[in-house]
Protein backbone atom coordinates (compact mmCIF):
# COMPACT_ATOMS: atom_id res chain seq x y z
CA UNK A 1 0.00 0.00 0.00
CA UNK A 2 2.68 2.16 0.75
CA UNK A 3 4.34 1.65 -2.64
CA UNK A 4 0.90 2.75 -3.93
CA UNK A 5 0.96 5.87 -2.75
CA UNK A 6 4.47 6.45 -3.10
CA UNK A 7 3.69 6.13 -7.00
CA UNK A 8 1.20 8.28 -7.22
CA UNK A 9 2.68 10.85 -5.14
CA UNK A 10 5.53 10.38 -7.95
CA UNK A 11 2.72 10.49 -10.59
CA UNK A 12 1.47 13.84 -9.38
CA UNK A 13 3.77 15.98 -9.02
CA UNK A 14 4.86 14.34 -12.93
CA UNK A 15 1.35 15.73 -13.96
CA UNK A 16 2.21 19.48 -11.84
CA UNK A 17 5.20 20.15 -13.11
CA UNK A 18 3.52 19.52 -16.56
CA UNK A 19 0.95 22.26 -15.90
CA UNK A 20 2.90 24.97 -14.70
CA UNK A 21 5.40 24.59 -17.80
CA UNK A 22 8.20 22.44 -16.05
CA UNK A 23 9.36 19.72 -17.56
CA UNK A 24 10.04 16.12 -15.87
CA UNK A 25 14.00 15.33 -15.67
CA UNK A 26 14.13 13.20 -18.82
CA UNK A 27 15.70 14.51 -22.07
CA UNK A 28 13.46 15.10 -24.41
CA UNK A 29 11.03 18.52 -24.22
CA UNK A 30 7.39 18.82 -24.40
CA UNK A 31 5.61 21.71 -25.48
CA UNK A 32 1.91 22.64 -25.51
CA UNK A 33 1.51 24.76 -28.85
CA UNK A 34 -1.90 26.00 -26.86
CA UNK A 35 -0.31 27.91 -24.43
CA UNK A 36 1.06 31.31 -23.70
CA UNK A 37 0.30 32.36 -19.71
CA UNK A 38 4.29 31.45 -18.98
CA UNK A 39 6.46 33.62 -17.03
CA UNK A 40 8.55 36.29 -18.76
CA UNK A 41 12.82 36.57 -18.96
CA UNK A 42 14.51 39.21 -19.53
CA UNK A 43 17.76 38.18 -21.08
CA UNK A 44 20.88 40.06 -22.62
CA UNK A 45 21.88 37.87 -25.57
CA UNK A 46 25.87 38.61 -24.67
CA UNK A 47 25.57 37.28 -21.04
CA UNK A 48 24.95 33.58 -22.91
CA UNK A 49 26.13 33.75 -26.26
CA UNK A 50 29.36 35.40 -27.66
CA UNK A 51 29.08 38.23 -30.46
CA UNK A 52 31.01 39.66 -33.10
CA UNK A 53 30.80 42.10 -35.18
CA UNK A 54 31.78 42.30 -39.32
CA UNK A 55 31.36 45.21 -41.25
CA UNK A 56 31.59 44.60 -44.48
CA UNK A 57 33.49 46.68 -46.68
CA UNK A 58 31.97 49.43 -49.29
CA UNK A 59 33.35 50.20 -52.44
CA UNK A 60 32.29 51.15 -55.70
CA UNK A 61 32.12 47.69 -56.81
CA UNK A 62 30.76 46.07 -53.28
CA UNK A 63 27.34 47.45 -52.82
CA UNK A 64 25.00 45.18 -51.65
CA UNK A 65 22.43 44.23 -48.91
CA UNK A 66 24.12 41.83 -47.14
CA UNK A 67 21.97 38.91 -47.39
CA UNK A 68 24.58 36.27 -45.88
CA UNK A 69 24.52 32.57 -47.34
CA UNK A 70 27.85 31.30 -45.33
CA UNK A 71 30.55 32.67 -42.69
CA UNK A 72 33.56 29.72 -42.88
CA UNK A 73 36.38 29.49 -41.05
CA UNK A 74 38.31 32.03 -43.76
CA UNK A 75 35.46 33.45 -46.22
CA UNK A 76 32.17 35.18 -45.98
CA UNK A 77 29.85 34.62 -49.20
CA UNK A 78 26.93 37.26 -49.20
CA UNK A 79 24.02 38.25 -52.21
CA UNK A 80 21.65 40.72 -52.67
CA UNK A 81 17.49 40.22 -52.56
CA UNK A 82 17.21 41.55 -55.86
CA UNK A 83 17.91 38.39 -58.52
CA UNK A 84 20.97 40.19 -60.06
CA UNK A 85 23.20 37.18 -60.21
CA UNK A 86 26.12 38.56 -58.28
CA UNK A 87 27.74 36.80 -55.07
CA UNK A 88 30.31 38.85 -53.25
CA UNK A 89 33.17 36.69 -51.45
CA UNK A 90 34.54 38.69 -48.40
CA UNK A 91 37.36 37.63 -45.95
CA UNK A 92 36.46 36.75 -42.41
CA UNK A 93 37.26 40.09 -41.17
CA UNK A 94 35.01 41.83 -43.93
CA UNK A 95 37.59 42.71 -46.49
CA UNK A 96 36.18 42.82 -49.80
CA UNK A 97 37.73 39.92 -52.10
CA UNK A 98 35.65 39.29 -55.14
CA UNK A 99 32.59 38.79 -56.80
CA UNK A 100 31.34 36.44 -58.77
CA UNK A 101 28.39 36.28 -61.43
CA UNK A 102 28.02 33.46 -63.60
CA UNK A 103 23.96 33.87 -64.15
CA UNK A 104 22.60 33.51 -67.63
CA UNK A 105 21.17 30.44 -69.33
CA UNK A 106 24.03 28.63 -70.61
CA UNK A 107 24.70 25.11 -69.57
CA UNK A 108 27.40 26.00 -67.16
CA UNK A 109 25.20 28.60 -65.00
CA UNK A 110 22.43 29.05 -62.82
CA UNK A 111 19.42 31.56 -63.65
CA UNK A 112 18.23 32.07 -60.07
CA UNK A 113 20.08 31.78 -56.57
CA UNK A 114 17.13 29.54 -54.18
CA UNK A 115 20.43 28.98 -51.79
CA UNK A 116 24.16 28.61 -51.97
CA UNK A 117 26.23 26.52 -49.53
CA UNK A 118 29.94 26.77 -48.72
CA UNK A 119 31.98 23.87 -48.13
CA UNK A 120 35.35 25.47 -47.50
CA UNK A 121 36.82 21.41 -46.91
CA UNK A 122 36.36 20.88 -50.40
CA UNK A 123 36.58 24.76 -51.58
CA UNK A 124 33.34 24.52 -53.28
CA UNK A 125 30.13 26.35 -53.14
CA UNK A 126 26.84 24.80 -54.39
CA UNK A 127 24.19 26.78 -55.84
CA UNK A 128 20.17 25.33 -55.46
CA UNK A 129 18.38 27.13 -58.45
CA UNK A 130 14.90 25.78 -57.93
CA UNK A 131 14.10 27.21 -61.36
CA UNK A 132 16.17 25.04 -63.82
CA UNK A 133 16.12 22.24 -61.31
CA UNK A 134 19.69 22.11 -60.58
CA UNK A 135 22.52 22.30 -58.63
CA UNK A 136 25.50 24.24 -59.85
CA UNK A 137 28.93 23.21 -58.21
CA UNK A 138 32.19 26.53 -58.73
CA UNK A 139 35.22 26.17 -57.24
CA UNK A 140 35.46 29.97 -54.80
CA UNK A 141 36.50 31.88 -57.23
CA UNK A 142 33.70 30.84 -59.75
CA UNK A 143 34.95 28.42 -62.01
CA UNK A 144 32.35 25.90 -63.15
CA UNK A 145 33.00 22.41 -61.57
CA UNK A 146 29.98 20.40 -62.35
CA UNK A 147 25.99 20.62 -62.19
CA UNK A 148 23.44 17.74 -61.07
CA UNK A 149 19.46 17.71 -61.31
CA UNK A 150 17.30 17.12 -58.33
CA UNK A 151 16.06 13.78 -57.92
CA UNK A 152 14.16 11.44 -60.20
CA UNK A 153 10.19 12.15 -60.58
CA UNK A 154 10.87 15.80 -59.13
CA UNK A 155 8.02 17.29 -61.18
CA UNK A 156 9.72 20.06 -60.71
CA UNK A 157 9.31 21.28 -57.45
CA UNK A 158 12.75 21.38 -55.40
CA UNK A 159 14.13 20.88 -51.82
CA UNK A 160 12.88 23.42 -49.88
CA UNK A 161 15.91 23.00 -47.58
CA UNK A 162 19.75 22.30 -47.70
CA UNK A 163 22.91 22.30 -45.38
CA UNK A 164 26.22 21.13 -45.49
CA UNK A 165 26.67 17.86 -43.98
CA UNK A 166 30.05 16.14 -44.62
CA UNK A 167 32.69 16.16 -46.66
CA UNK A 168 30.67 14.29 -49.65
CA UNK A 169 27.13 14.70 -48.77
CA UNK A 170 24.63 17.67 -48.31
CA UNK A 171 21.19 17.77 -46.41
CA UNK A 172 17.76 18.93 -47.95
CA UNK A 173 14.38 18.76 -47.15
CA UNK A 174 12.79 16.96 -49.75
CA UNK A 175 8.89 18.30 -48.72
CA UNK A 176 7.43 17.94 -51.83
CA UNK A 177 8.20 14.65 -53.15
CA UNK A 178 5.12 12.64 -53.86
CA UNK A 179 5.83 9.35 -52.88
CA UNK A 180 6.52 10.87 -49.16
CA UNK A 181 8.60 13.97 -48.16
CA UNK A 182 11.65 13.18 -45.82
CA UNK A 183 14.87 14.57 -45.40
CA UNK A 184 17.42 13.35 -47.20
CA UNK A 185 21.61 13.02 -47.89
CA UNK A 186 22.82 13.39 -51.05
CA UNK A 187 26.12 13.15 -53.03
CA UNK A 188 28.29 16.36 -53.78
CA UNK A 189 29.22 14.53 -56.98
CA UNK A 190 26.12 13.52 -58.50
CA UNK A 191 23.08 14.85 -56.29
CA UNK A 192 22.25 10.54 -56.10
CA UNK A 193 20.34 9.88 -52.80
CA UNK A 194 22.51 8.19 -50.42
CA UNK A 195 19.68 7.93 -47.31
CA UNK A 196 16.24 8.84 -47.27
CA UNK A 197 15.40 9.68 -43.19
CA UNK A 198 11.62 9.18 -42.90
CA UNK A 199 10.02 11.91 -40.43
CA UNK A 200 6.86 10.10 -38.95
CA UNK A 201 4.32 13.00 -39.80
CA UNK A 202 0.79 13.66 -39.15
CA UNK A 203 -0.80 15.52 -41.26
CA UNK A 204 0.74 16.49 -45.27
CA UNK A 205 -0.04 19.75 -45.78
CA UNK A 206 2.13 23.26 -46.33
CA UNK A 207 2.57 26.30 -43.87
CA UNK A 208 1.02 28.16 -46.37
CA UNK A 209 -2.52 29.71 -47.12
CA UNK A 210 -3.75 29.83 -50.92
CA UNK A 211 -6.71 31.92 -52.57
CA UNK A 212 -8.02 31.96 -56.27
CA UNK A 213 -8.08 35.43 -57.39
CA UNK A 214 -10.62 35.43 -59.93
CA UNK A 215 -10.17 38.98 -60.91
CA UNK A 216 -6.62 38.53 -62.23
CA UNK A 217 -7.33 34.58 -63.14
CA UNK A 218 -4.30 33.66 -60.59
CA UNK A 219 -3.74 32.12 -57.37
CA UNK A 220 -2.48 34.24 -54.36
CA UNK A 221 -0.46 32.72 -51.89
CA UNK A 222 0.73 33.82 -47.86
CA UNK A 223 3.43 32.47 -46.10
CA UNK A 224 4.67 33.28 -42.14
CA UNK A 225 8.25 34.31 -42.17
CA UNK A 226 11.22 32.23 -43.68
CA UNK A 227 12.41 29.50 -41.53
CA UNK A 228 14.87 27.10 -41.34
CA UNK A 229 14.34 23.13 -41.47
CA UNK A 230 17.64 21.83 -40.55
CA UNK A 231 19.59 23.55 -37.76
CA UNK A 232 22.85 22.49 -36.45
CA UNK A 233 23.17 21.65 -32.76
CA UNK A 234 25.68 19.87 -30.49
CA UNK A 235 27.25 17.94 -33.61
CA UNK A 236 24.12 17.00 -35.17
CA UNK A 237 21.46 18.22 -37.02
CA UNK A 238 18.05 18.96 -35.83
CA UNK A 239 15.70 18.37 -38.63
CA UNK A 240 12.04 20.24 -38.20
CA UNK A 241 9.11 19.03 -40.09
CA UNK A 242 6.04 21.42 -38.78
CA UNK A 243 3.21 19.02 -39.39
CA UNK A 244 4.89 16.22 -37.31
CA UNK A 245 4.53 16.10 -33.64
CA UNK A 246 7.98 15.53 -32.79
CA UNK A 247 11.37 17.60 -33.40
CA UNK A 248 14.51 15.26 -34.27
CA UNK A 249 18.06 15.66 -34.48
CA UNK A 250 19.78 13.78 -36.71
CA UNK A 251 22.73 12.14 -34.42
CA UNK A 252 26.26 11.75 -36.28
CA UNK A 253 25.70 8.28 -36.08
CA UNK A 254 23.16 8.57 -38.85
CA UNK A 255 20.08 7.82 -35.97
CA UNK A 256 17.30 10.07 -35.10
CA UNK A 257 17.05 11.27 -30.99
CA UNK A 258 13.74 13.13 -30.52
CA UNK A 259 14.03 16.01 -29.12
CA UNK A 260 11.23 18.02 -28.76
CA UNK A 261 7.43 16.92 -28.83
CA UNK A 262 4.59 19.47 -28.85
CA UNK A 263 1.46 18.26 -28.22
CA UNK A 264 -1.78 18.14 -28.63
CA UNK A 265 -1.29 16.71 -32.01
CA UNK A 266 -1.24 18.28 -35.25
CA UNK A 267 -3.90 16.01 -36.96
CA UNK A 268 -6.55 17.18 -33.65
CA UNK A 269 -6.17 20.83 -34.73
CA UNK A 270 -7.80 22.98 -36.95
CA UNK A 271 -6.41 25.51 -37.97
CA UNK A 272 -3.12 24.06 -37.19
CA UNK A 273 -1.00 26.01 -34.71
CA UNK A 274 2.55 24.91 -35.62
CA UNK A 275 5.99 24.71 -33.46
CA UNK A 276 9.30 26.40 -35.17
CA UNK A 277 12.81 26.80 -33.79
CA UNK A 278 15.47 29.45 -33.77
CA UNK A 279 18.20 30.19 -32.07
CA UNK A 280 19.14 27.29 -29.51
CA UNK A 281 21.70 27.77 -27.35
CA UNK A 282 23.77 25.32 -24.21
CA UNK A 283 20.68 26.99 -22.45
CA UNK A 284 18.11 28.16 -24.25
CA UNK A 285 16.28 27.16 -26.96
CA UNK A 286 14.44 30.05 -28.73
CA UNK A 287 10.83 29.17 -30.93
CA UNK A 288 7.52 30.20 -31.57
CA UNK A 289 4.15 28.78 -32.07
CA UNK A 290 2.35 29.60 -35.90
CA UNK A 291 -1.53 29.33 -36.10
CA UNK A 292 -1.90 28.42 -39.98
CA UNK A 293 -4.47 30.63 -40.49
CA UNK A 294 -4.63 34.02 -42.91
CA UNK A 295 -7.46 36.26 -43.84
CA UNK A 296 -6.53 37.48 -47.04
CA UNK A 297 -9.71 40.53 -46.90
CA UNK A 298 -7.61 41.80 -43.35
CA UNK A 299 -4.15 41.20 -44.63
CA UNK A 300 -3.71 39.26 -41.01
CA UNK A 301 -2.91 36.16 -39.53
CA UNK A 302 -0.05 33.42 -38.93
CA UNK A 303 -0.44 34.70 -35.73
CA UNK A 304 2.67 34.03 -33.13
CA UNK A 305 3.58 33.24 -29.82
CA UNK A 306 7.24 33.27 -29.04
CA UNK A 307 8.87 31.21 -26.62
CA UNK A 308 12.07 29.98 -24.71
CA UNK A 309 12.90 26.75 -23.23
CA UNK A 310 15.35 27.53 -20.22
CA UNK A 311 17.52 24.07 -20.17
CA UNK A 312 18.71 25.19 -16.64
CA UNK A 313 15.36 25.45 -15.01
CA UNK A 314 13.88 22.54 -17.42
CA UNK A 315 10.77 25.25 -17.98
CA UNK A 316 9.04 27.44 -20.96
CA UNK A 317 8.93 31.28 -20.50
CA UNK A 318 8.19 34.31 -22.49
CA UNK A 319 11.26 36.31 -23.33
CA UNK A 320 12.74 39.13 -24.27
CA UNK A 321 16.04 39.68 -25.17
CA UNK A 322 18.12 42.77 -25.65
CA UNK A 323 21.42 43.53 -27.21
CA UNK A 324 24.04 44.29 -24.55
CA UNK A 325 26.41 46.83 -27.05
CA UNK A 326 23.59 49.46 -26.59
CA UNK A 327 23.14 52.11 -24.00
CA UNK A 328 19.44 51.85 -24.90
CA UNK A 329 17.09 48.33 -24.26
CA UNK A 330 17.52 47.80 -28.03
CA UNK A 331 15.30 44.35 -28.49
CA UNK A 332 16.51 41.35 -30.76
CA UNK A 333 14.27 39.80 -32.69
CA UNK A 334 15.38 36.36 -32.45
CA UNK A 335 12.84 35.10 -35.28
CA UNK A 336 15.46 37.35 -37.45
CA UNK A 337 18.55 35.19 -37.01
CA UNK A 338 19.31 32.81 -39.11
CA UNK A 339 22.50 29.78 -39.17
CA UNK A 340 25.80 30.93 -40.44
CA UNK A 341 27.62 27.75 -41.09
CA UNK A 342 27.80 24.16 -39.09
CA UNK A 343 29.10 25.51 -35.88
CA UNK A 344 25.78 26.52 -34.17
CA UNK A 345 26.22 30.15 -34.96
CA UNK A 346 23.70 32.78 -36.46
CA UNK A 347 23.97 35.94 -38.09
CA UNK A 348 21.57 38.92 -38.42
CA UNK A 349 21.85 42.10 -40.48
CA UNK A 350 22.91 45.28 -39.29
CA UNK A 351 21.65 48.54 -41.61
CA UNK A 352 24.18 51.19 -41.76
CA UNK A 353 21.50 53.86 -41.74
CA UNK A 354 20.01 52.73 -38.21
CA UNK A 355 23.92 52.33 -36.62
CA UNK A 356 24.59 55.55 -38.04
CA UNK A 357 21.88 56.79 -36.20
CA UNK A 358 22.55 54.75 -33.02
CA UNK A 359 25.98 56.50 -32.97
CA UNK A 360 25.09 60.16 -33.05
CA UNK A 361 22.00 60.03 -30.54
CA UNK A 362 24.77 58.05 -27.99
CA UNK A 363 22.99 55.21 -28.09
CA UNK A 364 26.04 52.87 -28.66
CA UNK A 365 28.96 51.33 -26.95
CA UNK A 366 32.03 49.26 -27.28
CA UNK A 367 32.90 47.65 -30.52
CA UNK A 368 29.95 48.55 -32.35
CA UNK A 369 30.41 52.13 -31.14
CA UNK A 370 33.63 51.64 -32.85
CA UNK A 371 32.61 50.18 -36.28
CA UNK A 372 29.46 52.70 -36.29
CA UNK A 373 31.80 55.81 -36.68
CA UNK A 374 33.30 55.07 -39.66
CA UNK A 375 29.95 53.98 -41.11
CA UNK A 376 27.62 56.35 -43.64
CA UNK A 377 23.99 56.39 -44.72
CA UNK A 378 25.55 54.30 -47.84
CA UNK A 379 27.66 51.86 -46.18
CA UNK A 380 27.08 48.20 -46.53
CA UNK A 381 25.30 46.38 -43.47
CA UNK A 382 27.15 45.18 -40.61
CA UNK A 383 26.84 41.57 -40.14
CA UNK A 384 25.96 40.74 -36.18
CA UNK A 385 27.52 36.99 -35.80
CA UNK A 386 26.48 35.18 -32.52
CA UNK A 387 28.39 32.07 -31.37
CA UNK A 388 28.46 29.99 -28.77
CA UNK A 389 29.92 30.97 -25.38
CA UNK A 390 33.74 29.71 -25.43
Amino acid sequence: MKNLIFILIIFQAILLSCVDGKQPADNVITVDVTKNNFPKKELIIQDFMDVEYIPLETTDDFINQGLVQAIGKEIIVVINRTDDGNIYVYDRTGKALRMINRKGQGGEEYTYITKIILDEDNNEIFINDHYVKKIFVYDLYGNFKRSFAYRENTKGWPYTDMSNYNKTNLICFDEYNDKGRAFVLISKLDGSITKKIDIPVKVLKLLMKLQFDEANNRVNGMAPDPYNTILPFNGGKILLDVFSDTIYTFMPNKTLRPFIVRTPSVKSMDPEVVLILRLLSDRYYFMETVKNEFNFESNTGFSKTYLMYDNQERSLFRYTVYNGDFTIKKEMYMSLLRPANDKNESWQRLDAPQLVEAFQVGALKGRLKEIASALNEESNPVIMLIKPKK
